[in-house]
């Protein structure tokens, strides 16, 4: 005999299509009852779509999120160390969470780092790591907790009962054209972060052609939404606006970042990923109450040896040779002059058409595919000199990638200033 349901999903999505307030009896229970199977994917789809449309305020996304939470299991991700969590909302060549988690360790927090898998023009950490042989993504509660307590530092998947609402909704939004909604975004990386129980979080949230969030007004909203939610729930909690017309650092693909981020543990790599890695690394820090200036123990190699240990840790060799692609293809500069436009946009859908990314959740990627800039904006190049080098296990694909690329950078005689890597800090 079914049970009676106290409300109609049906009087739910005519309430917000109707530009009505969503009541806190109706969050919880459409967030639950969608989440048991009650309430249908065109339902929640229809309900997506008007939040969509018409938006939630401050309460209603407070409230969705705790809803999020609510309908898994709370992780106690503690530590003998502070725990301190970091979130980017995505880019391309943001490899930052690599070098980033084993440094915090190694200055003294402990780094629970539940991520994601790339979509679409945007990479995903795991991905990135899954190029390196014999490291696996798929851990405990129990063995996330032991390697924070004996490495400090550990970049892993999501377990299967943390805010199962979330990745239902999530799945549901990218096929319905719903996924660029603030109240939605801002709930969706929230509720795992809650529910991960970290004691404090600092959000990478990225602006430019490259980011979803494009325009540095909605980037701005999309930071103060995170960080309002976080106060309320008595996170302490810090969002960084940061740069994403151009991409960060040289390599964009995954086993190609994997190598870049291990120059920059050793002391080397782009100014720019190391300049993002120590600005994200001092936030972090000052969040979990430690006084270290993170820049002498990144030069000093103390963040590579961390590394090791957190790769080591999850069954990866970090001795291992990166996998190589079996082809690649050369794109010459044009003209003699300066690099004055590279578009993160371009180069990110050129190296998910080489392979890097993928287009549905359940689609493989290759390891090696990817792309290699040679020149960044404000470089020097001569005509016919590699500008960018395309990674990839399907030559095929390469057409595809040149036209992703036709338009995506430019080459005059004068260059203009850089943007700033970081535009503002937003702090609960």
């Amino acid at each position: 005999m079914s049970t009676r349901e106290p409300m109609s999903a049906v009087d739910v999505i005519r309430a917000k299509r109707d530009r009505g307030r969503l009541s806190d009896e109706q969050i919880d229970w459409v967030v639950d009852a969608y989440t048991r199977g009650v309430v249908a994917d065109e339902q929640m789809s229809a309900l997506a779509m008007a939040i969509f449309l018409n938006g939630m305020d401050a309460a209603e996304t407070a409230r969705w999120t705790a809803a999020m939470v609510d309908s898994g299991e709370t992780l106690a991700l503690k530590s003998g160390r502070p725990t301190v969590d970091k979130h980017s909302t995505g880019g391309v060549g943001d490899k930052i969470t690599l070098p980033l988690a084993p440094l915090v360790a190694a200055c003294g927090a402990a780094v629970p780092q539940l991520s994601g898998r790339g979509l679409g023009h945007t990479g995903g950490t795991l991905d990135k790591l899954e190029s390196i042989p014999g490291w696996r993504a798929r851990l405990s509660t129990e063995e996330i907790v032991h390697q924070l307590d004996t490495v400090g530092a550990v970049v892993c998947a999501p377990t299967e009962g943390l805010a199962p609402a979330d990745r239902k909704l999530y799945a549901l939004r990218d096929v319905t054209a719903t996924v660029e909604s603030i109240p939605l975004i801002a709930s969706s990386i929230m509720s795992k972060k809650i529910a991960e129980g970290a004691d404090a979080l600092v959000l990478d949230v990225k602006t430019g052609s490259g980011a979803f969030m494009r325009t540095l007004a909605d980037s701005r909203a999309l930071a103060s939404a995170l960080v309002e939610i976080g106060v309320q729930r008595g996170l302490r909690i810090s969002a960084l606006i940061t740069e994403m017309s151009v991409p960060l650092g040289r390599a964009v693909g995954n086993a190609v970042e994997v190598a870049e981020s291990v120059e920059v543990l050793r002391g080397g790599g782009p100014e720019d990923v190391v300049e993002l890695t120590l600005a994200l690394a001092r936030e972090m820090l000052s969040l979990a109450g430690l006084s270290v200036d993170p820049a002498p123990v990144l030069a000093s190699g103390q963040a590579y040896e961390t590394w090791c240990r957190m790769i080591a840790a999850q069954g990866g060799d970090p001795d291992a040779p990166l996998p190589k692609p079996a082809h690649v293809h050369m794109v010459p500069a044009p003209e003699d002059g300066t690099l004055t436009r590279l578009d993160a946009y371009g180069v990110g859908v050129a190296a998910w058409r080489l392979g890097a990314g993928r287009a549905r959740k359940e689609d493989p990627v290759q390891a090696a595919a990817g792309i290699i800039c040679h020149a960044k904006p404000g470089d020097t190049v001569r005509a016919g000199e590699p500008l960018l080098e395309l990674h990839t296990d399907t030559p095929d694909a390469v057409p595809a990638a040149l036209d992703a690329l036709d338009g995506a950078f430019a080459v005059s005689g004068a260059a203009a200033g850089p943007a700033p890597l970081v535009h503002e800090t937003i702090r609960g």
